[in-house]
């Protein structure tokens, strides 16, 4: 499906790729792993030929389509949400075209070609429904979190650029491709929509490079892992977990047998430094010499740089450390969030979930006071110093001054020394802590935001998608360090695997209020599931008694109608007995009249009496 074969790339005097080979098959799922600036987005750009290598090829099998999410896209339309997302149905007005002009050149002459094109559009215009196509949008849509009322009328132009992200990887699911590159396709969606989008490519039939840093998402999807490093890349059997046990087992054997080459070449140079000056032993030193000169090395990978760091002590805070009672709040007089109440005690760390557009950097924003408080009290407990690790550092941050201005700013009780200490563990050597945030990626932002987090000794933590940018490497390190801190948390993040394994509470914020569940996240998950399951069988059970209710209220109606008609059957049953009985006044007794009136009668009688039975069960069914 796709072959890359020795691509080389250098951005200045930075090596990127140096001959990197690889082949990936149409139904296989690949995740790309890599720290960060190994090149992985950049190879997506090559594969689909946005970026050109210096040399080599990547060849992709004729005929087959591909389609690719980048990380940013500038989505510019005046459209509702569902009217830009069929957009990606205009090519059938393209097919529409193609096959009348194919159509009028078929009349006028006969060519296999053109007739295979025109038979091909024809086949694919008979598959195409677009209302079906509309219902399929929305599904898709819907999934990724807008409403119904959003997608018919909101206009694209008024959604933030993470929605847009959003109908751009619809449009491009709607596309149905043979393959799919999809570069951070996560970054933007929340964790009901992610969940949505997980079980989405699950069931999918397509075959797709996936990168992300969320663990999770590698291990659930991919059955392959292509690893980039130092230019080069390895391609794994397996999903995340099996990766890194193989490349671990593979560095162990690498090691071990590096280890028992250099004791041989210690050994083999004794050796030689022993004989060299013996005339009788000159020769066998000679040989070694020549052997050592052909042995191929083993070297070892150099070891990566990683952020390491540990909390500095912090000051015990009393056992109570935030309370929210019945706080709520409104944005344009829309209420987004109401009766929010909880409390939190030392030293718990509490994951904050929602879908977006509930309130979440609303409510954090509210408890730290960057936000006046509408409705409701929140009380900061006794001994607390607390800071925020906001979700948008380009904000947080002063992009003009210098990193080290922006750390120094806000710990003034702090030395220089300690400064430079904490920058360094953070991969920011000397020359770096002088440029400006401006120019820095997304994950060093990220890194200076950490840093001034860390050196305010602050006893409670409120973080705001703190792995944001990060890649796996250094967000387990993060995570590491979060689990040993022995203050409070409460912290929002989309990343599955880092909520799972940090949080040990649940606050689930909801417009009506919140639910709380004390214990992990799978755990979370499980609970919602079975009260999903409780109240589907309640829902269940309401919908078996309405229907027996109303099967009941029809069978009523029924057995009333029946003793309406045998009441009507039985009256003039009653009207022609009588009109018999009067009758035999102006008959002889004993004449054939007689006879044949006195038997009508009888039969009659019968059937009355027939009819009064039946009645008398309708009305006792009726009772």
């Amino acid at each position: 499906m796709i072959n890359a074969n020795n691509i080389s790339l250098s951005f200045h005097e930075q090596k990127v790729f140096n001959g990197l080979s690889f082949a990936i098959q149409q139904k296989q799922r690949v995740g790309f792993v890599g720290y960060n600036g190994a090149g992985k987005s950049t190879l997506l750009r090559i594969i689909t030929g946005y970026q050109l290598p210096d040399s080599g090829i990547v060849t992709v099998s004729k005929g087959k389509k591909i389609a690719y999410l980048p990380q940013e896209v500038v989505l510019a339309s005046a459209k509702s949400i569902l009217d830009e997302t069929i957009s990606v149905f205009d090519q059938i007005a393209g097919l529409e075209q193609e096959g009348k002009e194919l159509e009028e050149r078929l009349k006028k002459e006969q060519n296999e070609e053109i007739l295979e094109r025109y038979l091909t559009i024809q086949e694919q215009l008979a598959d195409f429904n677009i209302d079906a196509a509309k219902a399929e949008a929305k599904k898709v849509l819907m999934g990724l979190g807008f409403s119904l009322e959003q997608i018919e009328t909101t206009a694209v132009h008024n959604l933030s650029v993470g929605w847009k992200m959003r109908i751009v990887l619809a449009k491009l699911l709607l596309q149905k491709a043979d393959f799919y590159l999809f570069d951070e396709p996560t970054n933007h969606l929340d964790i009901t929509a992610m969940e949505w989008f997980l079980q989405f490519l699950k069931q999918a039939s397509f075959g797709f490079i996936l990168i992300c840093h969320d663990r999770y998402f590698l291990n659930m999807l991919c059955d392959h892992i292509l690893e980039l490093e130092r230019g080069d890349g390895v391609l794994y059997t397996g999903n995340y977990d099996a990766y890194e046990a193989k490349k671990e087992h593979d560095l162990q054997l690498r090691e071990a047998a590096y280890r028992t080459q250099q004791k041989e070449i210690k050994r083999k140079k004794e050796i030689i430094n022993r004989f060299r000056a013996s005339a009788s032993k000159a020769k066998m030193a000679q040989s070694m010499i020549k052997s050592l000169e052909k042995m191929e090395h083993i070297t070892l990978p150099p070891s990566p740089k990683t952020i390491h760091f540990s909390f500095p002590p912090t000051k015990r805070a009393g056992r109570i450390v935030l309370t929210l009672a019945d706080v709520a709040h409104q944005f344009k007089g829309k209420q987004i969030f109401s009766q929010v109440s909880f409390t939190i005690t030392r030293g718990e760390k509490v994951a904050l979930i929602a879908p977006n557009g509930v309130g979440k950097t609303t409510l954090f924003n509210l408890i730290v006071g960057k936000l006046p408080l509408q409705e409701g009290t929140i009380h900061v407990g006794h001994n607390i110093t607390h800071t925020l690790f906001d979700q948008d550092q380009n904000a947080a941050l002063n992009l003009d001054a210098s990193i080290f201005d922006n750390i120094i700013q806000y710990t003034s009780n702090v030395s220089e020394q300690t400064i430079r200490t904490f920058l360094g563990s953070f991969l920011f050597s000397n020359d770096d802590i002088n440029k400006k945030v401006k120019v820095l990626s997304g994950g060093e932002k990220n890194r200076v935001g950490m840093i001034r987090v860390l050196l305010q000794q602050a006893n409670f933590l409120f973080l705001d998608e703190p792995t944001n940018h990060l890649d796996i490497p250094s967000k387990e390190l993060l995570l590491k360090a979060l689990q040993e801190y022995q203050g409070t948390i409460l912290f929002v993040s989309h990343d599955r695997d880092f909520i799972t394994k940090l949080a040990t509470r649940i606050i689930e914020l909801t417009p009506n209020g919140v639910i709380d569940y004390q214990g992990n996240y799978e755990g979370y998950l499980y609970y919602k599931k079975q009260v999903f399951q409780q109240n589907k069988d309640k829902n269940f059970t309401k919908i078996q008694e309405t229907e027996k209710r109303q099967c009941n209220q029809k069978e009523w109606q029924k057995l009333k109608k029946k003793s309406n008609l045998l009441e009507k059957q039985i009256t003039e049953l009653e009207q022609k007995i009588n009109k018999v009985e009067h009758g035999f006044v102006d008959l002889r007794y004993g004449s054939q009249e007689y006879m044949q009136a006195d038997q009508q009668l009888v039969a009659l009688n019968t059937q009355k009496k027939d009819l009064l039975e039946a009645w008398e069960e309708v009305q006792k069914e009726l009772e």
